[in-house]
C-alpha cells in the first residue's frame, strides 16, 4: 500500500497535469477564435484546416486523459489507488510513476493486451 506522503506525491502529479491539459485546451480555444482567416488561396486553406484537424484530434485524446486523471484522483480520494483493478494486487510504484492513470498492473495489463492482439483489436 501507498504511504500517505506518495499518495500525496501522485495527487499533486495529477494535479499539475491537470492543469497542464486545461491550460493548453483554453489556449486551442482561444487561438482557434482568433485564427478566423480567409485565405484566398485553397492550399493555404487546405493546410490550415489540415493542422486545425490535427490539433482537435489531440485535444480529443487530452479530453480523455483528462478523465483518466479525474478517476485517477477519486481512486485516490478513495483509497483505491494503486491497486490493481483485475486481480486486486498492487500496481508497482515504478509503474504508475511511468502512468500515473493505470488501473492494472503490469502482468494484468500485458494478458490484457496479448488477449486483444489474439483477438484482433
Amino acid at each position: 500500500m501507498l504511504s500517505k506522503k506518495k499518495l500525496e506525491k501522485f495527487k499533486k502529479l495529477l494535479n499539475q497535469r491537470l492543469q497542464d491539459l486545461l491550460d493548453e485546451a483554453n489556449k486551442t480555444a482561444l487561438n482557434m477564435s482568433e485564427d478566423e482567416q480567409n485565405l484566398p488561396d485553397p492550399s493555404d486553406r487546405a493546410t490550415l484546416e489540415s493542422d486545425r484537424n490535427f490539433t482537435l484530434r489531440i485535444r480529443d485524446r487530452e479530453r480523455k486523459l483528462i478523465g483518466k486523471i479525474k478517476e485517477a484522483l477519486d481512486r485516490i480520494e478513495n483509497g483505491t489507488y494503486g491497486i490493481c483493478e483485475e486481480c486486486g494486487e498492487e500496481i508497482s510504484e515504478q509503474r504508475l510513476m511511468a502512468r500515473p492513470v493505470t488501473t492494472m498492473c503490469i502482468e494484468c495489463k500485458k494478458r490484457q493486451e496479448r488477449e486483444e492482439k489474439i483477438r484482433g483489436e
